[in-house]
């Protein structure tokens, strides 16, 4: 559990003084903090917020296995990017009456599931996490425009490094499995996040 900056709290607070929803993006490197930041803000923000992750459009196993991207499971085109930015759109223009559903990730099956998260149309601040939504290419172009602001997490490489090994040790890999797909995959993919860091308007550090 982290306690979120002050700064930030009363940053939300002036995004909402005007009663419109407000669509807050995390983004940053695999391991860096999101998740637990976005839990953050939702209890800061009970009753008022709900998180809607990016990771909710991992392609499923079965998708990933027939075109060959198992092996790079979590890079940018191992996702329905143009399935977030649309549902990025329908929080942008939920109706008075609608509750529009989002898919979420289960680490434990390390598959999708659609429908699991409710967002009611009185919800006032939704907070999405994921890699890509600084992205300028492909489906991912759309997102940033989509966003009220986008705040980049950022955390010292070693805490980074350390918290993805033991993440892939607790879902089921072995040690040197953990080290090489954190190499081969998450650490590629850092590097093209953390190109995107510029565009953020502001930048969150998180410590242990």
């Amino acid at each position: 559990m982290i306690e979120v900056p002050a700064a930030e709290l009363a940053r939300i607070e002036a995004l909402l003084t005007d009663g419109r929803r407000k669509l807050l993006g995390l983004v940053g490197a695999p391991g860096s903090g999101k998740s637990t930041l976005a839990l953050a803000l939702l209890r800061a923000f009970a009753g008022r917020a709900q998180v809607v992750p990016m990771d909710g459009f991992h392609l499923a196993n079965a998708e990933l296995q027939r075109l060959g991207r198992a092996v790079r499971k979590g890079a940018p085109d191992t996702f329905d990017g143009a399935g977030y930015v649309a549902l990025l759109r329908r929080l942008r223009e939920q109706g008075a009456e609608e509750i529009v559903y989002a898919p979420e990730f289960r680490r434990e099956i390390e598959e999708p599931i659609a429908g699991a998260i409710a967002v009611l149309p009185e919800t006032q601040l939704v907070i999405t996490e994921g890699n890509y939504l600084l992205l300028d290419d492909g489906p991912w172009a759309g997102a940033a425009a989509l966003l009220d602001e986008v705040w980049y997490v950022d955390v010292a490489d070693e805490l980074r490094l350390d918290r993805l090994v033991r993440r892939h040790e607790q879902f089921g890999r072995s040690r040197a499995e953990a080290l090489a797909w954190v190499e081969q995959t998450d650490e590629p993919n850092a590097r093209r996040i953390a190109a995107t860091r510029a565009k953020a308007h502001r930048v969150v550090r998180l410590g242990g």
